[in-house]
């Protein structure tokens, strides 16, 4: 006959479970200072969100049980950050003014709870913190068609101390985080790398007008789908539009398919910047089981 085991019995294994857990985290943070020992010698840059998307996309793929997938990658994301910092200096700064602290949350889910965070009252203070190396990562809001200054008409110049989109937040569903429900994307001077699921933003300068039908038509003739538009008209009336568009496929800076794209558009002047991109992040239906 089987025997139920005893309370103690299943706390004792709970125990050698958990001993078993931090084994292998601390076996984990020496493979990582391991890592920052080989980048300290060949240089580089220590936050890679494209990494990092792929592993928590495989862990979602293996994961089973009714232990809550949106708090496994929670746990995940405190672990990576809290790495990452072992490998070098690590800061955010977040847009996060009075009003508005719904980002503070969503960064402080996706970087961790020990990871320095400074609010900035703007976009652009966000971006400025970055562009001078007083934060690794800034935060901004996801860009919207009705903003009357966008930020991001700021990253479409071609100088390569530029930060660049890295991610969008969250990654892996809200959760309690308080505010509007705006999502957020993550700025810094990173390169924009392939996940097998993602998303780029070009920034496309033009010195005529083109209506945005045209613009669509061109994209997709040259194999760049775009998902969703944003435009700045200059306060000049002889000055450029700034378009951006969002497409749904990784395209590298040297993709053939933006100098096509230049080309079909070659009867006006015309400037395509990649403004980097993100991974896309998970999908949890509302009982937060796994998509």
């Amino acid at each position: 006959m089987s025997s139920t085991p005893s309370l103690d019995e299943l706390r004792r294994e709970i125990d050698q479970i958990d001993d078993a857990i931090h084994d292998l985290l601390m076996r984990r943070t020496r493979i990582v200072e391991q890592v920052g020992h080989v980048k300290g010698i060949e240089g580089g840059i220590n936050l890679r969100p494209a990494r990092e998307a792929v592993i928590l996309r495989r862990l979602m793929a293996r994961h089973a049980g009714s232990f809550p997938p949106q708090v496994m990658v929670r746990m995940w994301r405190e672990m990576i950050s809290a790495l990452t910092r072992l490998q070098g200096p690590f800061a955010i700064a977040v847009f996060a003014p009075e009003d508005r602290r719904g980002y503070w949350d969503i960064a402080r889910d996706h970087f961790g709870s020990a990871v320095p965070m400074t609010a900035v009252n703007s976009p652009a203070a966000a971006l400025r913190a970055v562009a001078e190396g007083n934060a690794t990562v800034g935060i901004v809001p996801y860009p919207a068609e009705d903003d009357a200054d966008p930020w991001w008409r700021f990253l479409v110049n071609a100088d390569g101390r530029t930060p660049r989109v890295v991610a969008r937040l969250p990654f892996c569903g809200r959760g309690n985080a308080r505010g509007e429900d705006r999502d957020a994307l993550a700025i810094g001077p990173i390169p924009h790398e392939p996940t097998g699921d993602d998303r780029t933003l070009l920034g496309i300068e033009l010195g005529a007008d083109l209506s945005r039908g045209r613009l669509k038509d061109a994209l997709e003739a040259n194999r760049l789908p775009p998902t969703s538009f944003c435009t700045w008209h200059s306060r000049d009336p002889q000055g450029p539009s700034v378009h951006l568009v969002e497409i749904a496929d990784f395209v590298a800076p040297d993709d053939p398919r933006v100098a096509a794209l230049i080309a079909r558009l070659s009867d006006m002047p015309v400037r395509v910047i990649t403004l980097g991109g993100y991974a896309v992040p998970l999908s949890f239906p509302q009982d937060g089981r796994k998509g």
